[in-house]
């Protein structure tokens, strides 16, 4: 096949899914929103700005980010996104519908609707109008975990956009089925063929897997550097870093509450280190004895991570099927995670996770000490997520499913 993708190049998740193609030998080109090397095989690569992806972050933009992202508030620049950035289509769909004309994909496919989906379902409204036939390949769109419930509802204008793009579109891949019956009421037609995959392909077993004997103490290398963990210390992980949607805030208040039950507790946080907003946290709690901020982790460093971790911590607000999730599950951590419809397609409380209903930190906190005091739950819980990546995540299957599912389309 012959795909034109269009994504955040620079995001593991969308690179993960088009390394697929590239390797099963197909003709892959890539139109990518951010100035990005995805280190791939690619046919092609454009860079094609929208809505402001290609204006710097300056210090003071990412210090106003920092301090009010990754608190259940969006951040500035995506504020400015949600009120602006609908209305930044029209000149990058018209030079979408000229790098189509040229390729002639057999099939494109937009990673997520804000603002890729948008642009390209722009770009066929805009050849429909003008009567023209550039764009006669079929739109496959991808919804994350987020694009309805929290960027779809943000403003009036990315209500519209996010309808009308729905509405045009010949195909849909969501991550969890809560967010196929939301893009239905979103003005998805019945008719249209729709798949239910995890957005990032699944989990590589070979990288992402359990221990027979989960090892407490020891040392952890991290980007070459070792990382020490004392003996017997509970391990938690907050895999999640910061985003708007990512209550982070109630993760770090947390902390002080876990330690009064567990005081040797240590806690990791990936893609945290340099992070204003939980250097803040960290200073202001007096945390810096038990929690690690770590820099942004290869694959292999979060399966480490994971697999030397009991508990792994997801303080979400909004959330489709996070990639974190299936990793931590396959690595035989307990999940402990906000209670969403989505996440609930994955983890049955009390059975293979903990949801916690209101996120607040005494929840939070009680929910990470109530696993931390039944190793027995934390077993049970790594037999059956075991199970369940299994059945329902390896990457092979559910990249053969994608595939298929393409073949289907076309």
């Amino acid at each position: 096949m012959r795909l034109l993708f269009i994504a955040d190049g620079r995001s593991p998740i969308a690179v993960n899914w088009i390394r697929h193609f590239v390797e099963g030998g197909h003709e892959v080109h890539l139109v990518t929103s951010f100035a990005a090397n995805p280190q791939l095989d690619l046919a092609s690569i454009s860079v094609l700005p929208i809505a402001f992806s290609g204006l710097k972050s300056s210090e003071s933009s990412r210090g106003l980010n920092q301090a009010l992202g990754g608190e259940g508030r969006i951040g500035f620049r995506t504020a400015i996104r949600h009120w602006l950035g609908p209305y930044t289509l029209t000149s990058p769909a018209r030079k979408l519908n000229e790098i189509a004309r040229r390729l002639q994909p057999d099939l494109i496919h937009a990673m997520r609707i804000p603002f890729e989906g948008m642009m390209a379902a722009h770009a066929y409204a805009a050849q429909a109008y003008a009567a023209q036939a550039n764009l006669q390949s079929p739109l496959l769109v991808s919804v994350w975990g987020n694009d309805f419930t929290l960027h779809g509802s943000a403003t009036p204008k990315m209500r519209s956009v996010t309808r009308s793009t729905l509405e045009r579109v010949s195909a849909l891949h969501v991550d969890c089925n809560r967010d196929l019956r939301l893009a239905r009421d979103w003005g998805f037609p019945p008719d249209c063929p729709a798949v239910v995959l995890p957005g990032a392909g699944g989990i590589v077993p070979e990288i992402f897997y359990t221990r027979q004997k989960v090892s407490t103490g020891g040392t952890i290398k991290v980007q070459g550097n070792v990382l020490e963990i004392p003996d017997e210390s509970p391990v938690i992980v907050n895999p999640r870093g910061f985003r708007a949607y990512i209550r982070n805030d109630i993760f770090f208040k947390s902390i002080p509450l876990i330690l009064d039950e567990h005081p040797d507790a240590i806690f990791l946080c990936p893609a945290m280190e340099g992070t204003r907003g939980a250097e803040g946290w960290v200073s202001r709690l007096r945390l810096s004895k038990s929690v690690r901020l770590l820099p942004k982790l290869s694959a292999n460093e979060m399966a480490e991570v994971y697999r030397r971790a009991q508990i792994s911590v997801s303080p979400s607000e909004h959330d489709g099927t996070p990639n974190t999730l299936l990793e931590s599950m396959a690595c035989g951590c307990l999940p402990v995670a906000g209670d969403l419809e989505s996440i609930r397609e994955w983890i049955q409380d009390g059975t293979n996770g903990l949801l916690v209903g209101t996120l607040n930190p005494a929840e939070l906190a009680e929910a990470v000490v109530k696993g931390l005091n039944h190793p027995d739950l934390i077993e049970r819980a790594r037999l059956a997520n075991h199970e369940i990546i299994t059945n329902r995540a390896l990457r092979s299957d559910v990249m053969g499913r994608a595939e298929a599912f393409y073949r289907e389309i076309l």
